[in-house]
């Protein structure tokens, strides 16, 4: 969801402009949408190599390809093809060549399937004459960070430089994870707040039940989402389970004051990033930047600082959940399932937060910190995760039975979370079936799971 560009170049003249822009977020419960995003793998059909931007089997030849066959207009950074749009829909590049769709705002998770399966062809048509193939998962099962190949965005080029001075994994998270995530609006400040701390509450189960990263380097990692792990070491400063939002006095303006506090990366200026990598967003807003003298922050310069907080779950001007490995096509569907019937029903909001609202501070930590390496088996109030997934997919469930938007043969959207509610069934998380095939069939080798579990 872009800003009007009438927008873009506002500058900031009071705090109050700030507030404003999240609470522009608002919609009438008729005007909300689904949006979901969904990262994944590419690598060569013969060396299971990730591809490089450019070659005749590059990344860049891929996005030509899709444009050219499929109607998708080309995104530049310079000279050089960096997304594709088509409609409200993009395709964009994570750093290391992760390709992403960031579909279309849609009324129901039907919709929202009938994209990702058509997305999912035209790729697979396209790569296909390239020798290239897409896997979803949460972390690169088989390759070194020295190996995975970088992207020439600009912002990237500024991140690289900084991740290392902030954490360890950083540079991990960057190259060599993937994620789904969905995008859901909110009608006014309060209804913005409970979805917030309802859905940061329960982010923890969606990252057990979405768990599928346990390798590393061709190995297992002693972890079931080290995706999720990743996170923890890239950097504190903008990531985390952020405990103010379950404070009283909650709203758009604490979240203001939150990423006023988080240090930059970058402005985009005449067609180009300049690195403010570290800076204080309080001093741009004066203008008070060394490397921008006398240039003041814009609506624009705003936009993108919120894009580069990476918390549980994101405000900008709607909520993105954020706690999901990638993963195959059925649960690229399953999870804009699971969080449309839990956040767009009030019986079924009533219900999750009764669930989750007596948490204490430190269950919530425990529950964020455990569930990567323990995912459904991570023990919690005399139960389990695994509990506490069943009771949220059955309140999910009758979400979706009540808001009742049914396919053509009379089926509602809860048939999306049959893969979720199969996982919690045979308590086994997606990463324990392929650390199973792991240490049986596969021989103690990951190259396998590029064949058998490619789009």
């Amino acid at each position: 969801m872009s800003i009007p560009s009438a927008v873009k170049s506002t500058p900031i003249e009071n705090r109050q402009q700030l507030v404003d822009y999240l609470a522009a977020g608002e919609k009438p419960r008729e005007a909300w949408r689904i949006g979901t995003e969904h990262e994944k793998f590419g690598f060569r059909t013969d060396d299971l190599m990730p591809p490089t931007y450019e070659g005749e089997r590059g990344i860049r030849a891929l996005l030509e390809g899709l444009a050219s066959r499929y109607g998708w207009d080309i995104a530049r950074e310079g000279e050089t093809p960096v997304a594709l749009t088509r409609g409200k829909a993009n395709i964009t590049l994570e750093p290391a060549g992760q390709l992403e769709l960031s579909g279309a705002p849609v009324e129901n998770i039907h919709q929202t399937c009938c994209e990702v399966n058509a997305h999912l062809e035209e790729v697979r048509s396209v790569a296909d004459g390239l020798g290239l193939g897409f896997l979803g998962m949460g972390f690169q099962p088989k390759w070194r960070r020295d190996q995975m190949p970088w992207m020439p965005k600009g912002r990237y080029k500024i991140m690289r430089e900084y991740m290392p001075k902030v954490g360890s994994l950083g540079l991990d998270m960057m190259t060599r994870t993937c994620t789904v995530q969905v995008n859901l609006d909110f009608s006014s400040e309060a209804d913005m707040i409970k979805k917030f701390r309802t859905s940061l509450a329960l982010q923890p189960i969606a990252t057990a039940l979405f768990a599928d990263s346990p390798f590393t380097e061709g190995q297992p990692n002693g972890f079931l989402s080290y995706r999720s792990q990743v996170w923890t070491d890239t950097d504190p400063h903008r990531t985390g389970m952020l405990d103010f939002v379950f404070a009283d006095g909650f709203g758009y303006e604490r979240y203001v004051n939150y990423i006023l506090g988080v240090p930059m990366y970058f402005s985009y200026q005449g067609g180009r990033y300049i690195d403010l990598a570290g800076q204080d967003f309080r001093r741009f807003l004066e203008g008070q930047l060394e490397a921008v003298p006398g240039t003041r922050a814009t609506m624009k310069d705003w936009a993108d600082h919120l894009t580069t907080a990476f918390p549980e779950v994101r405000l900008k001007q709607y909520l993105e959940m954020r706690g999901a490995d990638g993963g195959p096509w059925n649960r690229l569907c399953a999870l804009p399932a699971l969080w449309v019937g839990l956040l767009y029903d009030d019986e079924a909001l009533d219900a999750a937060w009764e669930l989750v609202r007596d948490f204490t501070m430190e269950e919530r930590h425990a529950l964020r910190d455990g569930v990567p390496r323990q995912a459904l088996k991570l023990p919690f109030r005399g139960g389990s995760v695994r509990d506490l997934a069943r009771e949220t997919l059955k309140i999910a469930s009758h979400g979706l039975k009540r808001r009742a938007r049914l396919n053509k043969n009379g089926a509602d959207e809860g048939i999306f979370l049959d893969p979720m509610i199969e996982i919690v069934e045979a308590n086994q998380t997606p990463a324990e079936r392929k650390l199973e095939l792991f240490h049986g069939p596969w021989g103690g080798s990951v190259d396998p799971l590029f064949r058998e579990f490619a789009y």
